[in-house]
């Protein structure tokens, strides 16, 4: 075609495709074969042309090199990142969820704990008011027991008084027996009398023991009441210990808590730390790519200024002309 071989030509009648470091490696190749023969003059235009046209595909390919493996490291970091970032996410929702059925377990052991408090505070008033009412009754009882035993002696002395009389009168019969009689009828008139007192007396003493036994048996049942108040009052106690124990058990559940939400906060804190570095990453990104931007720049200014050399080494002037058409 008469034109000189040189790389952008080569590739427009390639299609545009191939590269410029292969082509311009068989283009040199070809220069030296040619060069055995005959060693065509080169100008500094095209020294210069060639050098532009070599130090712009070496650019190009050392940018696209670093802008590849720029944009691998990114990929490779930002996978790596959104892949602890999603383990992260998962672990702080598998804690927050934990952490609600904690905190609700804890609130229903504390409202059943004070709903037993209440409890073993009623039982405890209805346990006094009982122990207020049988000191009532025993001091009734001490008081009832006291009038028996002073009925019991009234009793034992008139006893005495009859036995003492009884004996008076004996002696006094042996004695005065004819003499007396009407004295000793006298005194079996008196002895009747004192008969009828000692039966109202006895009377008066089975009411006594009869007012006793009732407040026995009143005793007994106050006593057995807080017997079995005692026992709900045991009951209660057993189970305020086992509420006890539910409040250690939840002290337990609040330490075990409070260190998942340190955890929490450390893996917030490490979450944290992998988006600094997911954004440190991006950041990198975006200065590759800005890098990227610059290359691609430079080595379109390389190419805009190589085309420009080579629009000018294809029309030098009217000298140069006239020695191109003589080498063509």
């Amino acid at each position: 075609m008469g034109r000189r071989p040189s790389v952008d030509a080569v590739r427009i009648e390639l299609g545009n495709t191939g590269s410029k470091t292969t082509i311009h490696k068989y283009l040199k190749e070809l220069e030296e074969e040619d060069g055995a023969t005959a060693v065509p003059s080169r100008t500094i235009s095209e020294a210069l042309q060639d050098l532009v046209e070599r130090l712009a595909a070496q650019l190009q390919a050392e940018a696209d090199a670093q802008v590849r493996s720029a944009k691998f490291e990114a990929d490779s970091t930002t996978g790596r990142l959104q892949a602890e970032l999603e383990t992260l996410r998962m672990t702080a929702a598998d804690l927050s969820t934990r952490l609600a059925k904690a905190d609700a377990a804890r609130l229903h052991e504390i409202q059943a704990h004070e709903h037993t408090r209440a409890q073993f505070q009623e039982q405890t008033a209805a346990n006094r008011a009982l122990e207020v009412q049988v000191r009532a009754l025993q001091e009734r009882l001490v008081e009832n027991e006291q009038h028996r035993h002073s009925l019991e002696e009234k009793h034992q002395h008139a006893r005495e008084a009859l036995e003492h009389y009884r004996t008076a009168t004996k002696e006094q019969r042996e004695q005065d027996l004819r003499r007396h009689e009407q004295q000793i009828q006298t005194l079996q008139a008196e002895l009747r009398q004192l008969r009828q007192e000692a039966i109202v007396k006895q009377e008066e003493v089975t009411r006594v023991n009869q007012e006793g036994v009732r407040l026995v048996a009143e005793l007994s049942h106050a006593q057995q009441a807080l017997y079995e108040q005692r026992s709900v009052a045991a009951r209660l106690q057993q189970k305020l210990d086992t509420l006890q124990e539910v409040a250690n058990r939840n002290q337990m559940l609040e330490s075990q808590l409070a260190d998942r939400t340190a955890v929490n906060e450390q893996l917030q804190a490490s979450l944290a730390h992998a988006e600094q570095e997911n954004v440190t990453a991006a950041q990198l990104l975006q200065k590759a790519e800005i890098e990227r931007a610059a290359l691609q720049a430079k080595l379109e200014a390389h190419e805009s200024l190589s085309a420009e050399l080579r629009a000018h080494l294809r029309d030098p002037g009217p000298g140069p002309r006239k020695n191109r058409q003589s080498e063509s």
